[in-house]
């Protein structure tokens, strides 16, 4: 019988979804079954060009039934922005190839500015291209400064006219090879300052556009494009000024979301080889299965997974939920980004360690996994840009909180229509957040959660009684610490709160927060070895430290579901 909490493609029928984007999502699965094992993993080897892929999301409409925003839609019924469908289809990509989400992945940031601009001509010409099966890019990183937009060093020097003749470089551009559309970002010669910023639309077939190579090793174009004196007219203008680079971050406020449901989907394709490899892998007369550590490490693995799930579904609401009074999901935005993608690092490890030489193996996913699962956490801004940024939350989520009407389950058929008119890009210590508190009083009879509610009680009086100083808030490594004890407390609490509105099995849960309640602890101890830790930091780091409750009944029950995943899934050869 197929385990509920994981995807399935046996199983999978996503009937919570309306009757087109049901076909579509099963329409996608199975376009990869019939594609089979064996094809899927050549292609990832021989680092084949998505064409066939590609090929088949034009001839379904997929990407412009997905992406393209119902004002931008000219009366499509099944066309929206809808993020609950998004982070399913992410799934399935992650899933079968994280290259395949890949030029997926880079297309919503290309759409970004576009959708966030007053170009109507621009919005239309992107809908059409959508309507075309093209896919977009986003020009914003450069080779010598990164995603550092202060310093960008593609110029545009204006034409007499009203437009822009624009000469710079671009680096790590996905789609770069074959975009109908790259949202370009630069400055103008003729201003200084944030006034200077320009986001303009260029087509990657122009003659004056010069497709460099691609920078990686992989399916995945990654590409170094340059500009040479290439016209920019007025029609081509996005954004201008600090809204060009507000639409930057924005985008990558939407896109960043994409990157956890991606490593739940990776996750799962590789527990179904593990589980089935390890149940069936016979040594010293019993299976591997039979020893303790080993059960012990695929049961941590699945819960993992588990916890990786319900927080990702409960952040789709949030999302969908946003608004000018409601930007609780800034937060947990870059939790997904960071908190999610690390985890699925930790899945695949845990999954390793067991099946060992077989995770090497050319004729597995597994292989595949575990290089692409290391990608994620470092896109979009890697694990430390976003533990600062999740830290600038910490107070007013831990200390402050104020009165939301409840958020229910979103999986309605909506237009996220918020995510592009977020505004500026500032103010995030204003941004407030509901109790975390009745989330774990829910669950306070389960005995692993009530053991995490002591330590993230003392959290909250760490930061009332030994937060950093003045001196040490420029020690980012202390603060990093500092922000993996609190990413825990909201993983956690958005993890139980999921749980609730799903009816998810304690058994479960208790297991999850006992690996939670350890990684609490450990990472207690890592702020007690900080070298500008201070006595009083160190002494409460220490009392911070909590052993699980064990019951050796639950993890008997919790591993009786993992064993139950062997053999129900194997990709079609």
């Amino acid at each position: 019988m197929a385990d509920s909490l994981l995807f399935n493609p046996r199983t999978y029928d996503p009937q919570h979804f309306d009757p087109e984007t049901r076909r579509l999502l099963r329409a996608t699965v199975d376009w990869f079954e019939e594609r089979g094992k064996r094809r899927l993993i050549e292609d990832y080897r021989s680092r084949a060009w998505l064409g066939d892929f590609l090929a088949f999301a034009a001839k379904e409409g997929l990407f412009a039934t997905f992406l393209t925003p119902a004002p931008a839609a000219d009366g499509h019924p099944d066309k929206r922005w809808d993020t609950a469908r998004i982070a399913a289809l992410n799934e399935i990509f992650g899933f079968y190839g994280l290259d395949y989400w890949y030029a997926w992945q880079v297309t919503i940031l290309g759409l970004g500015p576009v959708w966030q601009s007053d170009n109507a001509a621009a919005r239309v010409r992107a809908a059409e291209l959508l309507s075309q099966g093209e896919v977009f890019a986003f020009g914003l990183s450069e080779k010598t400064h990164g995603a550092d937009i202060y310093s960008t060093d593609m110029l545009l020097e204006p034409d007499g006219t009203g437009g822009f003749r624009a000469t710079g470089s671009k680096y790590y551009i996905g789609n770069g090879n074959a975009a109908g559309l790259v949202s370009v970002f630069g400055r103008r010669t003729d201003m200084e300052g944030p006034d200077a910023y320009v986001f303009f639309a260029a087509d990657s077939r122009h003659p004056a556009y010069h497709l460099v190579k691609n920078v990686v090793d992989s399916s995945k174009y990654v590409s170094e494009f340059r500009l040479e004196d290439y016209p920019v007219g007025a029609e081509d203008v996005l954004h201008t000024g600090r809204a060009a680079f507000d639409a930057a971050l924005n985008t990558v406020n939407v896109g960043k979301f994409n990157l956890c449901t991606a490593s739940i989907g990776i996750c799962e394709h590789a527990m179904y080889e593990a589980v089935t490899h390890a149940q069936n892998r016979i040594l010293y007369g019993r299976p591997v299965t039979a020893f303790p550590h080993v059960r012990r490490e695929l049961a941590d693995a699945y819960v993992r997974l588990v916890g990786m799930k319900l927080f990702s579904d409960r952040a789709v609401d949030y999302f969908r939920t946003a608004g000018p009074d409601d930007r609780r999901y800034l937060l947990f935005n870059p939790m997904t980004k960071m908190k999610v993608t690390t985890e699925g690092e930790k899945v695949i490890d845990l999954m390793w360690d067991v099946i060992a030489a077989k995770g090497f193996e050319k004729d597995n996913y597994f292989a595949q996994a575990a290089i692409e699962i290391r990608g994620l956490p470092k896109l979009e801004g890697t694990v430390h840009v976003n533990l600062a940024l999740i830290l600038k939350f910490m107070r007013n989520h831990l200390l402050d909180p104020v009165e939301y009407p409840a958020v229910p389950t979103r999986l309605d058929a909506a237009d996220d229509d918020f995510l592009f008119r977020q505004g500026p890009a500032r103010g995030l210590g204003s941004v407030r957040f509901h109790d975390w508190r009745p989330a774990f009083d829910a669950y306070a009879a389960v005995p692993n959660v009530a053991r995490f509610r002591e330590q993230a009680d003392a959290l909250c009086e760490f930061v009332t009684t030994a937060a950093p100083d003045e001196e040490q808030s420029r020690d980012l490594d202390l603060l990093l610490a500092v922000g993996q004890l609190f990413a825990l407390v909201v993983h956690g609490q958005l993890i139980l709160e999921q749980a609730r509105l799903t009816g998810l099995d304690e058994d479960v849960l208790d297991e999850l927060f006992a690996v939670l309640v350890r990684d609490f602890s450990a990472h207690a101890v890592e702020l007690h070895g900080k070298d500008s830790a201070t006595e009083e930091q160190q002494v409460w780091a220490l009392g911070a430290v909590r052993r699980p409750v064990v019951d050796e009944a639950r993890s008997a029950r919790v591993w009786d579901r993992v064993e139950a995943l062997s053999g129900t899934y194997e990709m079609a050869p």
